[in-house]
């Protein structure tokens, strides 16, 4: 697969740019076990972005990359920063990459986009860039409005560029599933949450391992910012309110301020903003991240033999 091949990888998958949570140590964790991990900027200065990446470099020898949310106010700068320290490999997202394309593969970044429509990944492969992740509104945080199972082939149908599914990762069976559907790779998120050495707070932890499909949910549809999947809790139901009340801006802001840190570094099942997907209901148990990929890629292997056993129609 692409990713494999471009990257040396062992498993075909990219880590999610969750900012607080894809730290330098997670980033380096990832690429240690197989995959390619991913730094997440956030909101981060260029100097704390600068610090994580030398960070990363001191724990693993591997290939990791960083993620640039572009409504950071400081993405200009982070942008030069990625050049500065070599970085091979940057994911973007909340914006459009355009202005720094050219001038980071001229020096050796590979570029990929997080895309939610067709739209979206044409106007990206029309700017140059090295593939987009296509990602289905079964993730957490900021989703769009397709699902996998359309934007998948939609895009890879459509794309002379290498396509990364993302959204609704975490059994064998959705491994497999991208395949067939056409992507070259995956990015995932809810899954390493539940990994022994992501560094988020044990409350949090826990609300991922006794998450249903229920208790997840979507805010952010009425006027209070972008569509976001997060755990149903009273800052959730909260917010709903005051959508349905048509609620000014700064009441929105006012409860959201902060309260993903507050999920992540205290575990507050109050006011802590727990981004999750819907697959969160697959997941019941916490894991080394080793264990967690071989897991998964087994699975599918495993699931791809039974059926070239059998007929496929019968």
């Amino acid at each position: 697969m692409w990713l494999n091949q471009e990257f040396e990888l062992k498993y075909p998958i990219i880590s999610g740019g969750m900012a607080n949570i894809s730290t330098a140590e997670f980033a380096a964790a990832v690429s240690n076990s197989g995959g390619l991990g991913m730094v997440g900027s956030g909101a981060w200065t260029a100097d704390q972005v600068r610090a994580e990446i030398r960070k990363a470099k001191t724990l693993t020898d591997k290939t990791f990359g960083v993620n640039l949310m572009l409504m950071n106010p400081y993405s200009d700068e982070v942008a030069q920063v990625i050049i500065e320290e070599e970085v091979p490999v940057v994911t973007t997202g909340a914006g459009n990459p355009g202005k720094y394309i050219k001038e980071w593969q001229a020096n050796g970044v590979r570029v990929i986009p997080v895309v939610a429509s067709l739209v979206q990944a044409q106007r990206m492969e029309s700017m140059g860039v090295d593939a987009v992740v296509a990602e289905g509104q079964e993730a957490g945080g900021h989703i769009g409005e397709n699902t996998s199972m359309v934007l998948w082939p939609l895009l890879a149908r459509n794309l002379d560029i290498p396509v990364i599914g993302a959204g609704g990762i975490s059994k064998g069976e959705h491994i497999l599933a991208g395949r067939v559907l056409g992507v070259d790779g995956f990015q995932l998120g809810t899954l390493l949450l539940a990994a022994e050495e992501c560094p988020i707070h044990d409350g949090y932890r826990e609300q991922v391992i006794k998450a249903r499909d229920s208790h997840i949910t979507v805010v952010g549809r009425a006027g209070g910012g972008l569509p976001t999947r997060i755990m149903k809790n009273p800052l959730a139901r909260k917010y709903v309110s005051l959508e349905r009340k048509n609620a000014p801006t700064e009441e929105y802001e006012k409860i959201m301020n902060g309260a993903l840190k507050k999920a992540v570094f205290d575990g507050d099942k109050k006011d802590g903003c727990f981004m999750m997907g819907l697959t969160a209901a697959l997941i019941d148990e916490i894991k080394p991240l080793d264990d967690i990929l071989a897991e998964l890629f087994k699975e599918a292997e495993d699931l791809y033999q039974k059926i070239k056993a059998e007929d496929v129609l019968a």
